[in-house]
């Protein structure tokens, strides 16, 4: 099987930001060619090839695979040094702050503990859902990642931890406790109250993005009630965040969806809680040092007052390391 090969060297994405070298590079990835042909196929003098080539080659993207000499004349066959690339790079701010991103699920809490710690550290979001999350945390997309997944013995998130990173040492954080359940509109025009309520025709629900918390719940709740998901109204229809949900619902676009207690609440809507769920912080052990102050922030009585005047969130065990 052939393999796609990283690139994360913004020198290298800058160089092939010049569509010709793309070009060249995509005919070596197919099967190695030399000078002639490659001048021949693209419409192009040798010299004009040779001097890409050269580029293409000082960056480890090409290397010659075989030289074949005719009579007097020797040839060079060029092949990629990939059968494909994936192309991976953050472009951070300049600032004499640490730039940290998040990426995993979407929480309330966490945008208020950015707002606090802005003289302290850059937090940028990426909100792609917690399985997402932890995957880029793992690829190094961000530093610090965030989850809530229930595996099906019940526990939460240590699982998918020990299964991404065996052979990475990790810290787990917890951040707060979370109640969620059916966000709808003010007065609960529809008389909704429980999921089963969802395949009514007249119900028009929105689905969090796939690989969220919140979906692989609400996807295990629907099996395990029997509930069909092609009789929901909507069940295709993905947001990525609560606020974005609860907006929907206040816009009257969508008459239910499932979120936070704390987004219903904002939002000036109805709520029908469903259950209670352990959101954790996750980072590897050697981002620690720049995250102190994000860490350190939690253990504050400033920050259970924050946590405090969002509705449906718990800090019981607010800043408590989770031993995988």
């Amino acid at each position: 099987m052939k393999t796609v090969t990283p690139i994360n060297s913004f020198d290298k994405i800058k160089l092939l930001a010049d569509a010709r070298r793309m070009d060249i590079l995509r005919l070596l990835m197919a099967a190695p060619a030399t000078l002639t042909l490659l001048a021949r196929t693209l419409k192009q003098s040798p010299a004009w090839v040779r001097h890409h080539i050269l580029a293409l080659e000082s960056a480890g993207l090409v290397e010659i695979s075989e030289t074949r000499r005719t009579g007097k004349v020797t040839e060079k066959f060029y092949r990629a040094k990939g059968d494909a690339f994936l192309l991976q790079e953050m472009v951070l701010p300049k600032s004499k702050l640490p730039s940290v991103i998040f990426s995993g699920s979407h929480d309330l809490a966490l945008e208020g503990v950015a707002n606090h710690l802005a003289k302290h550290v850059n937090l940028l979001s990426l909100p792609v859902g917690s399985l997402d999350g932890l995957v880029n945390l793992r690829q190094g997309l961000c530093q610090i990642s965030g989850s809530h997944l229930l595996d099906e013995n019940g526990e939460y998130n240590t699982p998918f931890i020990r299964h991404l990173f065996p052979d990475r040492d990790v810290e787990v954080i917890t951040l707060a406790y979370r109640t969620q359940g059916l966000i709808v509109s003010q007065g609960n025009k529809k008389g909704i109250k429980k999921l089963s309520d969802l395949i009514r025709s007249e119900v028009r629900f929105v689905n969090r993005n796939p690989g969220s918390g919140t979906r692989l719940w609400l996807d295990a709740e629907l099996r395990r009630q029997n509930i069909p998901v092609q009789r929901i109204n909507g069940y295709e229809k993905s947001v990525k965040t609560h606020s974005e949900a609860a907006t929907l619902v206040e816009m009257d676009k969508v008459d239910v969806s499932l979120g936070l207690q704390a987004a219903a609440h904002q939002h000036g809507l109805g709520f029908i809680p469903l259950f209670e769920e352990r959101y954790d912080l996750i980072l590897p052990r050697e981002q620690e040092k720049t995250l102190n102050p994000l860490l350190d922030f939690i253990q504050t009585a400033g920050f259970r007052t924050m946590l405090g005047a969002l509705t449906g969130y718990n800090a019981r065990h607010s800043g408590e390391e989770i031993h995988l």
